[in-house]
Formats: structure tokens, C-alpha cells, sequence
């Protein structure tokens, strides 16, 4: 076989791969069937409304009685005293004098009742100190610092101010109390 036969037998093979993978197509790629033709839209049928479904009765069932609680113990009414009791023997004051001993004696029995305020001032002393103490440590605190911690120092001068007004109201626990939070807040900030 000579050149250009061989060159001519080639094209020939070329030409026939090409053909055959031409009409067969790729085979990755889904061939989809053609959509079936349109047909007359068909009327639908309207089904008749029926009535309530009808009720079924319930079965009557025979049930058995509540349980009721038995390990809770009654209530009881306390005791009434008798009537030996109730009178005031010879060594006890009559009636009319026992409204005012008997007071003083329960008050002491109980304990003294405070009402704050001017009643108290050693409290109200140790809480303005307190406040004192607060605002000597925050005057005393690096710029550094409170411009790093801005948001803690804020909450310990808005309790200190707090604690303030209520002081100057007399409601010295609330003002102890506030107090006592910006102290632990700028404990907290000094750690």
C-alpha cells in the first residue's frame, strides 16, 4: 500500500467514527419523549353536598369513684384555753394594769423595732462613709484604666449616686445596698 492510499483509507475511518457518534448522539444527555398532544379540557363533576355527618352516641361507661388522698394529715384547730387558764391568778396584775406591762414586756421579749432614718445614725454614719471611701478610690483610679473599663466605671457612679438620693431620703438599707454594689463593682474592677 502506497502513501496516499493509506492517507485515503484514514479519511475514510475518520469520516465513518464521526458519522457513527454523530447519529448516535451523546449518550450522557437524556433524550426526553415528546409531550403527549393537549387534549379537550374535560368538565368537572360538582359532588353534592350531604348533610352533618350523623352523631354516634357515646358509650356509657360505669366509672370507678375518685381516689382520695388519705396520706395527708387534718387540719387541726388549735387548742382553746380553759377556763383555769384564762383567770389571772393573785400574783399576776388584774386587767386594767396588764395592757401596759404586758406591751413593754413583748416589745422586750420580741425585740426593738427600728424605723431607720434619724432613728439610726450610726448606720447612716458607716454609709456615707462607705459612699466616701467609693469616691476617693474612683478619684484615685489611672485614666488609662477608666478609659479602658468606661462602662464598669459608669455602673459604680450611677450606683453611688443612687445610694446618694437615698440617703438624702432616709432610706438608709437602700442606700447600704447600692453603696455595697459599686463597692464590689470596683473591687471587681481593681482585681
Amino acid at each position: 500500500m502506497n502513501i496516499v492510499t493509506m492517507k485515503a483509507a484514514m479519511r475514510w475511518a475518520v469520516l465513518a467514527g464521526a458519522l457513527t457518534f454523530g447519529v448516535n448522539g451523546c449518550r450522557h444527555k437524556p433524550v426526553l419523549p415528546p409531550l403527549p398532544p393537549v387534549i379537550n379540557p374535560v368538565d368537572l363533576v360538582e359532588i353534592p353536598p350531604s348533610g352533618p355527618p350523623p352523631m354516634i352516641e357515646p358509650p356509657h361507661i360505669q366509672l370507678p369513684p375518685m381516689p382520695v388522698a388519705t396520706g395527708t394529715a387534718p387540719h387541726r384547730e388549735r387548742r382553746r384555753r380553759s377556763a383555769a387558764a384564762a383567770a389571772p391568778s393573785p400574783a399576776q396584775p388584774s386587767a386594767t394594769e396588764a395592757p401596759a406591762t404586758t406591751t413593754a414586756s413583748e416589745g422586750s421579749a420580741i425585740g426593738a423595732l427600728s424605723l431607720g432614718g434619724e432613728t439610726n445614725p450610726r448606720a447612716q454614719q458607716q454609709t456615707s462613709e462607705l459612699l466616701a471611701s467609693i469616691d476617693r478610690r474612683l478619684n484615685a483610679l489611672p485614666a488609662n484604666t477608666v478609659n479602658a473599663e468606661k462602662a464598669q466605671v459608669s455602673q459604680i457612679r450611677n450606683f453611688q449616686r443612687q445610694a446618694q438620693d437615698a440617703l438624702n431620703s432616709g432610706d438608709i438599707e437602700g442606700a447600704t445596698t447600692l453603696a455595697t454594689k459599686a463597692k464590689l463593682i470596683l473591687d471587681d474592677l481593681l482585681k
